[in-house]
């Protein structure tokens, strides 16, 4: 798959909801962190948010880093701009594969397990108008707004949909503009990306206990599968070509 050919940034995050709170005593994140930093030695910035989360990542001036959060009931991590997939889902096993006894995750106290695709196309210029042409174009909703002098305002679609009959699978696919009614009433646009979030969410099944592991594999599959399929032809590649089309 390739994601650079319509997107400007890339990233692959993952997020894991607990019941029970996470450790949050000195030695244990220190211990998790040290650990992950031998493994993976660019991650040296560490700091703890006035919120209370924990965070290590590497150098974000490199365009290019690994990061991990661990927050009072939540662990999340990502790779921004990973040199290619293979090398994302190595660092992502690494945490699931060790999380378990560093900080005791684990598969019973799972309330949600995420996997997420995240697109950044840079566009200075109504980020809300080029999205609804783009994906409505001359569908009703699309003819709705194209009448002179209409100006498109906080179009930021979000559709979810379950990949199960039992809805224990859920797919999201949302989309961020940051354009302002200030910046489209001035004509004067700051230069933020158009942002395209594409997620997988397990939640559990009764009667089974899942394993993190599994579960990031079948869902790294999924969102691949449906990636290629579905989301680069529908929705990044009409937003990509749009914005060619613009001077």
């Amino acid at each position: 798959m390739s994601v650079y050919e319509v997107s400007d940034d890339f990233f692959v995050n993952a997020n894991i909801q607990t019941t029970l709170p996470l450790p949050d005593n000195r030695e244990t994140v220190l211990q998790f962190f040290e650990a992950i930093q031998r493994e993976f030695p660019t991650m040296t910035t560490f700091l703890r948010r006035e919120s209370g989360e924990f965070v290590l990542e590497g150098d974000r001036e490199e365009r290019t880093y690994p990061w991990i959060e661990v927050h009072r009931e939540r662990m999340c991590m990502g790779y921004f701009n990973p040199p290619d997939l293979d090398t994302a889902y190595q660092y992502h096993h690494w945490i699931l594969k060790h999380c378990v006894y560093y900080i005791g995750l684990s598969g019973l106290d799972i309330e949600l397990q995420d996997l997420m695709y995240g697109f950044n196309l840079d566009y200075v210029g109504n980020r809300d108008e080029l999205v609804a042409t783009a994906l409505m174009g001359d569908a009703p909703l699309g003819r709705f707004a194209a009448e002179q002098g209409v100006k498109n305002l906080e179009f930021q679609p979000s559709y979810t949909f379950s990949l199960d009959e039992d809805c224990y699978q859920q797919a999201r696919v949302m989309i961020e503009t940051r354009s302002t009614h200030h910046q489209v009433r001035t004509g004067r646009y700051e230069s933020d990306p158009i942002s395209v979030f594409f997620t997988l969410r397990q939640y559990p099944q009764p009667g089974r206990v899942r394993n993190i592991l599994e579960t990031f594999d079948e869902q790294s599959t999924q969102l691949e599968d449906w990636t290629i399929q579905h989301l680069l032809p529908q929705v990044l590649r009409p937003i990509a070509e749009t914005i060619t089309t613009r001077p």
